[in-house]
């Protein structure tokens, strides 16, 4: 009997590491990347591999728009980047004054997998979405990634025209997006060098909200973590270390972001939707979620809110399919097209 009752214990206690094993083995965002960027961006003492649609290391005068693409949750930022091309080609003239950049957030697991330099910044599977610091080889924030990106942007010596840069992400990658428009530092910079920034918000699961409202009270009032970053204000990561949440949402009201949402991404239980509590206090899907979002900041700012949401009809959970939609392709490049 005593044997017996070792045996259930035993196996009690490795159950779990079994069920964690698979989960790590079946999980994709679990599994090392295919490709990786075959470009560097210096940060810090680190380096972030990218994806880029034209030499960027000479001067380039006829690049008048910098668009940045962010994969999703699979880190596959070579699918995002043929999907900016597609969308780069489908443009016509605005498409070729555009220089097309893939960042990519790679996981730990991706460096010996890829035989990568021990500069390469690396984060968990899915904690670049909020700009936490990276676990090697420095403490970089992906914010603090994204501004290398722009601060090079910037630079007028190699693009003495540029006039635009557009944020884009879909899905995990618009979390990054939607949380770097509400604390990123570079956008005053570039302003200064009169280079507007967009950010493309494309069916996020879950945004920063500024208020403790949220569409799901219920769930909210029983979820401690509702509210606090990367869903709310709260604890903020240390990337905004000193930053004024009140001057924070004052400026994120006035940014130019532009929200997609697919009329069909509209699954309570897609395989990549966050449905955690602090999740789910947003909404039951995207979609919705999104549209919840977008309601609140109306009824919060008012005429201030300088931002603009858009329904995708007809498509999903697709990253390809938004970016290189109407809605898509006027959020990117200014094309007219996009049904109000």
């Amino acid at each position: 009997m005593r044997a017996i009752r070792w045996i259930a214990t035993l196996l009690a206690v490795l159950a779990p590491v079994a069920a964690a094993r698979a989960a790590e083995e079946t999980d994709p965002h679990h599994r090392p990347v295919a490709a990786v960027g075959d470009q560097r961006v210096a940060v810090g003492n680190a380096e972030l591999p990218v994806y880029v649609s034209r030499d960027w290391s000479a001067p380039l005068p006829g690049v008048k728009r910098g668009v940045l693409v962010l994969h999703g949750l699979l880190r596959n930022a070579d699918v995002y980047f043929a999907s900016a091309l597609k969308a780069q080609a489908a443009a016509g003239p605005a498409g070729s004054a555009s220089l097309m950049i893939a960042p990519q957030f790679l996981a730990g697991i991706d460096l010996p997998a890829n035989h990568l330099s021990d500069r390469s910044l690396h984060w968990s599977y899915d904690d670049w979405e909020g700009g936490e610091p990276a676990h090697g080889p420095t403490h970089a924030s992906s914010f603090g990634a994204l501004d290398a990106i722009l601060l090079r942007l910037s630079d007028r010596r190699l693009f003495p025209n540029l006039t635009e840069v557009v944020i884009a992400g879909h899905s995990a990658g618009a979390q990054v997006v939607q949380r770097y428009a509400v604390l990123g530092k570079a956008e005053t910079t570039l302003r200064a060098r009169g280079i507007a920034v967009r950010y493309v918000v494309a069916n996020p699961s879950s945004y920063a909200w500024f208020s403790a409202d949220r569409p799901d009270a219920a769930i909210a009032k029983t979820c401690p973590g509702y509210d606090r970053w990367k869903y709310g204000m709260h604890d903020l990561p240390p990337y905004a270390a000193g930053q004024d949440v009140v001057a924070i949402e004052t400026a994120y009201a006035a940014r130019d972001v532009v929200y997609l949402l697919g009329t069909l991404d509209t699954n309570p239980n897609h395989p990549a939707l966050d449905k955690s509590c602090m999740a789910e206090a947003q909404g039951p899907y995207r979609y919705t979620r999104g549209h919840a979002y977008v309601d609140t900041l109306r009824a919060r700012f008012g005429a201030s809110l300088h931002q603009t949401e858009h329904d995708v009809p007809g498509v999903g959970h697709d990253g390809d399919k938004m970016l290189t939609s109407p809605c898509g392709l006027s959020a990117l490049f200014d094309i007219p097209g996009c049904s109000p």
